[in-house]
């Protein structure tokens, strides 16, 4: 964590260590934090341990260290007792609303009055999360794309109540971590980066179902085209290009209307039984027979490639 902050977050408590909270868990440590993990079930030290074991080596080609990664981690299973200390929060529990109450109400109660409440819930809002606590304006999302430990995005969402301080709080929290936050202006479901995602695997998934493309043909696709474009300039500043010496003002008058006609177009599948039966199907035929770890790190070091690529990470590291 940069120097200029490391102190002002110095005890991160973890609630919840699943995929989600180990993530964040590393890069918690791996720059300096204090961690503690707060998670009832009673495997979660052993497999936090594995979990970490197995993240470490993508956060060496992110260039942090990881000897003694796990020498600041303890682990707490009572709530309140591991709250205690906390300078931020990060709750990344089930996605049901009065689980969330139960446990905020128990953190409000039991962590420090200068303490950051930051939610990673993916659907949830902290309006409604926060109708259980006495002081709402200290609640905010901090919703990252997973892996938190890797991909940069975290989305900054406040509730009605939320204070502009917890806003500023969480921002230089994440920005600490080395992440881009991003604040978003208005609560809606789903907030803006899982929106995009669904709505343009619906229509992966139209495109599939009707037999237009297969499975790897629509990834080879993507990743062929608007997956780097994408990368390096993102639609409206690709659209803006698009429009040639006139930008976007000379797209939105002479190609927006066509690309207006094509939606009409687009559909609207369903996850029904043949269409199940179908997606899966090509799955396991594409992909079925490399071990889901072997995929993982192939993406997580393409990924690491790509943001070396584009400024986003120092060189490799000598080796």
């Amino acid at each position: 964590m940069n120097t200029a902050n490391a102190e002002s977050f110095r005890n991160v408590t973890i609630v919840g260590a699943g995929v989600i909270g180990m993530s964040w868990a590393a890069l918690c440590l791996a720059h300096g934090s204090e961690v503690t993990i707060s998670d009832p079930a009673p495997t979660t030290e052993s497999q936090v341990r594995a979990g970490l074991a197995d993240i470490a080596p993508t956060l060496e080609e992110l260039g942090m260290r990881t000897d003694d990664l796990t020498a600041r981690l303890r682990f707490e299973a009572d709530l309140a007792a591991a709250v205690a200390h906390a300078d931020v929060v990060q709750e990344n529990g089930p996605e049901r609303l009065e689980i969330k109450h139960r446990m905020w109400a128990t953190i409000e109660g039991n962590a420090p009055a200068h303490a950051l409440f930051a939610t990673s819930t993916s659907g949830l809002p902290a309006s409604e999360i926060a109708t259980v606590l006495k002081q709402p304006e200290r609640l905010i999302v901090g919703h990252p794309f997973n892996p938190p430990h890797l991909v940069p995005l975290v989305e900054i969402v406040p509730g009605r109540l939320t204070s502009e301080e917890t806003v500023e709080q969480a921002r230089a929290f994440y920005s600490a971590l080395g992440k881009k936050p991003q604040v978003l202006h208005k609560e809606v479901p789903g907030f803006v980066a899982n929106r995009l995602q669904a709505a343009f695997f619906r229509e992966c998934v139209h495109l599939v179902a009707e037999g237009v493309v297969t499975e790897q043909e629509l990834d080879e696709l993507v990743t062929s085209s608007i997956g780097p474009r994408w990368a390096v300039a993102g639609p409206f500043q690709s659209f803006h290009l698009g429009g040639g010496s006139g930008g976007f003002a000379h797209f939105l008058s002479h190609l927006a209307p066509a690309m207006e006609q094509s939606w009409k177009f687009l559909g609207s599948p369903t996850f029904d039984e043949a269409t199940v039966k179908l997606l899966s199907e090509q799955a396991e035929a594409y992909l079925g027979d490399r071990p889901i770890e072997e995929l993982a790190t192939q993406r997580d070091q393409a990924q690491i490639a790509l943001m070396r690529a584009l400024g986003e990470l120092p060189p490799a590291p000598a080796r």
